[in-house]
């Protein structure tokens, strides 16, 4: 989730340049308030391991009409200087270094448990499948 040079922000923490870039349309789950609003990081002179945060607030473009709180440049600045101290190297090849800050954030009724998909769950309790058919084959 590198966040590519169009529609990224420019930010400078701590006399270092980096970009950084915000979905503009919500992700499925993002848009039903399953999931909180995630965003990306990334040093801007030599891109290396890609920051993702995970915020505590739904997108601001979910479609269930939850208030968004706005992700500002310094609530960024905060961030990328969480993941520096917890070891966030920006300058060096890598896979991504997630910062997880989604405690507190309360899911929308009807929510898919993380891990899991709608087309997983299993059969509610009392549920009854129908047999398949078969078809019997008559050699001639």
């Amino acid at each position: 989730m590198a966040p590519g040079k169009k529609g990224s922000r420019r930010i400078v923490v701590d006399e270092v340049t980096y970009r950084w870039r915000l979905r503009r349309r919500p992700t499925y789950d993002q848009a039903l308030c399953w999931s909180p609003c995630t965003y990306a990081v990334e040093h801007a002179g030599r891109p290396g391991t890609t920051l993702v945060v995970t915020t505590d607030r739904p997108h601001g473009s979910n479609w269930v009409g939850r208030p968004g709180v706005p992700v500002l440049p310094s609530d960024v600045a905060d961030h990328i200087r969480t993941a520096l101290t917890r070891g966030w190297t920006p300058d060096r090849p890598g896979s991504p270094f997630q910062l997880d800050l989604s405690q507190g954030f309360v899911a929308s009724p009807g929510a898919v448990p993380a891990g899991r998909s709608r087309e997983t769950e299993p059969v509610g309790a009392g549920a009854v499948q129908e047999p398949r058919a078969t078809v019997a084959r008559r050699d001639n």
